[in-house]
């Protein structure tokens, strides 16, 4: 459907639409606390670089704040404990790599994984949002490349040493990508989000990553395939 026709389509205050968005609200709510906690984390297992990933750490309550705002403008309570439910996967991964010191497992879910699968996800529902969360989450979106360069610019220089720990990581971690995106695909729908656009956007910025960090074509196909059979 074009994107002026489905913007037509939509009404931000219809049932339908505010049951979907209890779920996707509280999922970018509770993404970017997850990103919040993440990045304090990596700023004690990474001392060098804490004032840093503390920055990040705080725009990311930010934008969590950016969200809560979204949805008390649309009359919505987010169903949180989905959205925590959603991210469990990820976030037992993320504390494990974390627990015994494994800071690129952690940048790879972190700042590649989350960081793209956000980009994605908020590219896609702009052009169809309210106009309060339109201008919400365009500023957020622009902050998440920040991120996302942040971890790009740490692999790339330890390339060398990161590159068997990064393929084990993704292969581990991307999976959960998939069955994350078939869990809200039809909440997404209901938002205007097409599922087939939230793939492609999301698989461009993990390639687009993997490539600045030093992967060969070759290998990022390769990484970038798993999990996709259950797409």
């Amino acid at each position: 459907m074009p994107q002026l026709e489905m913007m037509s389509a939509l009404d931000y205050q219809s049932d339908v639409y505010k049951d979907a968005y209890s779920r996707i609200n509280a999922i970018v709510i509770e993404g970017e606390e997850e990103a919040y906690c993440n990045y304090n984390q990596l700023a004690g297992l990474m001392p060098t670089d804490a004032e840093e990933l503390q920055k990040l750490a705080k725009m990311e309550f930010k934008h969590k704040k950016g969200f809560e705002a979204c949805g008390r403008n649309l009359g919505v309570t987010p169903d949180i404990a989905f959205a925590k439910d959603f991210f469990s996967s990820l976030h037992g991964n993320f504390q494990a790599a974390a627990a015994t010191g494994n800071i690129v497992t952690c940048l790879l879910i972190q700042s590649l994984i989350i960081e793209c699968f956000a980009i994605a996800a908020y590219n896609i529902y702009i052009p169809v949002a309210d106009d309060f969360a339109r201008k919400i989450t365009e500023g957020v979106v622009k902050d998440e490349y920040l991120h996302l360069n942040y971890g790009e610019e740490w692999l790339k220089a330890n390339f060398a040493t990161a590159r068997e720990e990064l393929e084990t990581a993704n292969k581990q971690n991307l999976p959960l990508v998939w069955t994350m995106l078939n869990q809200v695909a039809k909440d997404a729908i209901e938002l205007g989000m097409e599922r087939e656009a939230l793939i492609e956007d999301f698989m461009i910025a993990y390639g687009e990553a993997l490539a600045n960090i030093g992967f060969a074509t070759r290998d990022i196909m390769r990484m970038s395939a798993y999990g996709l059979a259950a797409v």
